[in-house]
């Protein structure tokens, strides 16, 4: 019989410390969206230390504590429906990594929280959470934080703020978090829970959501009314157009003669990937993609014309510079997008654009069109059908010819003349298009993997292609691998999942490699090892920086970094880190690692030193410009020739008003 409260004793409430009652409460939220209902918060990851270790942590030993809500009391009240598993992480950054990677398989729907201590532990989460809040990807972090009671002043790792008692290192997670806020008294959880809920199931607000736990209230008690334990269900809603905004776009779509839709991820986060096939079989609109966006159409649809922008293919970005009226699906429209304004080129072109946030609808001058992208997309097709609009056929058959010459520039890429070569990174990825079907899953965020996966990769299902790329951070694959790797969990044979890192990235954040080892789980990890930061050494030589601190080598006479490359063996890392590892040094050895990698049931790791690319298996150049400032003012004759360059480009910018 639970106890009632003194103010009101028709209400029962149950005595639990702040953290017990926090974990009870997440353990009983859901989502639904369309029927369909889930866990919102499905677990918790955590490194633990003072400012978390007697509060959350033990908490969580209560509330179940295995990775499938095994063992434990129960001490919160959770029956086993209502456990909280328990993710033991290796680094703060890649714990919230992992429980976005989490959030975009499970399709926003599901998410992990991330506890750390305070001080360190807590400021480790600032780059991941920005991570999360600029894809819009739902996460919630609870970080230990100093004494709200002060009782000593300061403790350990704390900061002092000599203008303001009451701030602490978490508000660095202020402008990274859609919602923060720092619970000093126990009865504070309530309202704060409430609202981080409502954050994380918004799909036009979501984003990371901290709230700051000071250590003592943690460990307090409480009574808490037995209401906050309910079960809830947070509806995941599908806004529809608004009429007025509806028709305009309606009016849009008839004038055009050359429309392109530019789709983004929000196409994914809705799961409107048959509704815009449907919209693309009545109008015949070709879709180019973003790199959230990649996968909205199957590569071998006859209306995708693959990637856009700076990393895009010729095909689309053709299409998109002759364009009369472009149709932003769920994007940010991103520099790299927009080729830093340079890209719509027609003097006459509009922008439409359907988002679920206004803020993102309105760029570009836009239409907007504020909608959730499949809401919105079955709306335009429905308005539309009743009054015969398709492209004309000479626009279809130009951008369909295009693409098949594409087509030959990616196979030229992957050819693999001599199988007793060192492969090329190109080659690396035509070996694994080879090799997968619509099961696998690809992961990878930073260098210059991206931009050659954009460009040529053919992606064979909506979820295949898992890019992140707005915020291309350096670290994010494993990590967001193992969350993948959660979120499939249950299916039968299991979806293989690969990690692609070059040396860079790899050296950046390789330290769940033992949380996949722990847990058993068969990530495919694939290391290129290129000697050094490929893709900012490229960038570099075009911008008239002679590629200077971009090559992992010994210095030289002159204390420059052109001597031999350093005696690095990634491979020997990651073995003794616990992975299988598999050494590629031919192409035919690369064959013969991957299908072995794929087919195996534990963490394995593929290593492969690449060639510099040559005119045949290299990747084509960038189809569209960006913009990076190059300097206006040198003495080296690089840098002058660059300038020249870059004022050539930055004259065809454009402001769209």
């Amino acid at each position: 019989m639970s106890p009632t409260s003194p103010a009101n004793p028709a209400c029962p409430t149950r005595r639990l410390t702040t953290a017990q009652a926090l974990v009870a409460f997440l353990a009983r939220q859901y989502t639904e969206r369309d029927g369909r209902r889930q866990r919102l918060i499905s677990a918790t990851w955590g490194i633990f230390g003072h400012g978390n270790v007697a509060g959350i942590g033990q908490a969580l030993m209560e509330a179940g504590g295995g990775r499938s809500g095994g063992g434990g009391n129960g001490g919160a009240g959770n029956g086993a429906a209502h456990r909280m598993p328990y993710l033991q992480g290796r680094n703060e950054q890649a714990m919230v990594h992992a429980a976005v990677g989490y959030a975009r398989q499970s399709g926003r729907l599901s998410a992990h929280a991330v506890t750390t201590s305070i001080g360190p532990g807590a400021t480790n989460l600032v780059t991941g959470a920005a991570l999360a809040t600029i894809n819009r990807l739902p996460v919630l972090l609870l970080p230990g934080d100093t004494f709200a009671t002060r009782p000593a002043d300061p403790v350990l790792q704390q900061l002092e703020v000599e203008y303001a008692g009451d701030v602490s290192v978490n508000d660095c997670l202020r402008p990274v978090s859609r919602y923060f806020d720092r619970i000093t008294r126990p009865e504070a959880l309530i309202p704060a829970a409430l609202q981080a809920m409502r954050v994380l199931a918004d799909p036009a607000g979501t984003g990371a959501v901290t709230l700051a736990l000071p250590q003592d209230v943690q460990a307090e008690a409480y009574d808490w009314p037995e209401e906050f334990f309910a079960e809830r269900d947070w509806h995941v809603r599908r806004p529809a157009p608004d009429p007025h905004e509806l028709e305009a776009a309606v009016r849009a779509v008839r004038s055009a003669r050359r429309p392109l839709i530019v789709a983004g991820g929000g196409i994914r986060h809705s799961a409107a990937e048959e509704t815009l096939a449907a919209f693309t079989a009545a109008t015949r609109i070709p879709v180019a993609s973003t790199q959230a966006g990649k996968g909205a159409l199957r590569h071998d649809h006859p209306a995708d014309v693959g990637g856009i922008g700076h990393t895009g293919t010729a095909t689309a970005d053709e299409l998109a510079r002759t364009a009369d009226l472009v149709i932003g699906i769920g994007t940010r429209f991103s520099d790299f997008t927009t080729a830093s304004g340079t890209l719509f080129a027609n003097p006459a072109v509009r922008v439409l654009h359907l988002n679920i946030t206004g803020f993102d609808a309105h760029k570009l001058a836009a239409l907007p069109l504020v909608a959730d992208a499949r809401a919105g997309l079955e709306a335009l097709t429905a308005a539309l059908a009743g009054r015969g609009y398709r492209v004309d056929p000479a626009y279809e058959t130009e951008y369909t010819g295009a693409k098949e010459a594409w087509e030959e520039r990616v196979e030229a890429s992957f050819a693999t003349p001599d199988p007793t070569a060192r492969p090329t990174q190109t080659q690396v990825l035509g070996l694994l298009d080879a090799l997968v079907t619509e099961d696998d899953i690809l992961i990878n965020a930073a260098g210059s993997l991206p931009g050659d996966l954009h460009k040529l990769w053919r992606t064979r299902s909506r979820d295949q292609y898992h890019v992140e790329y707005g915020y291309s951070c350096m670290g994010y694959e494993i990590p967001a691998a193992i969350g993948v790797l959660l979120a499939a969990e249950g299916r039968t044979p299991r979806r293989p999942v690969w990690a692609l890192v070059g040396d860079g990235t790899y050296l950046m954040n390789p330290t769940e490699i033992v949380t996949a080892v722990q847990e058993n789980l068969p990530l495919k990890l694939v290391v290129l090892q290129n000697h050094g930061y490929a893709s900012i050494g490229g960038l570099s030589e075009s911008v008239g920086a002679e590629r200077f601190g971009t090559a992992y080598r010994h210095r030289d006479a002159d204390g420059g970094f052109t001597g031999p490359p350093l005696p690095v063996d990634l491979a020997a890392n990651a073995a003794s880190l616990g992975m299988r590892v598999l050494r590629a040094t031919t192409v035919d050895d690369l064959r013969t690692a991957l299908s072995e990698a794929r087919d195996a049931g534990g963490p394995t790791c593929v290593y492969v030193e690449t060639e510099t690319p040559d005119t045949v298996s290299g990747p084509p150049p960038a189809q569209a410009w960006w913009d990076v400032p190059v300097a206006e003012t040198a003495s080296r004759p690089a840098a002058v020739k660059a300038r020249e360059e870059y004022d050539r480009q930055v004259a065809a910018r454009r402001r769209h008003l």
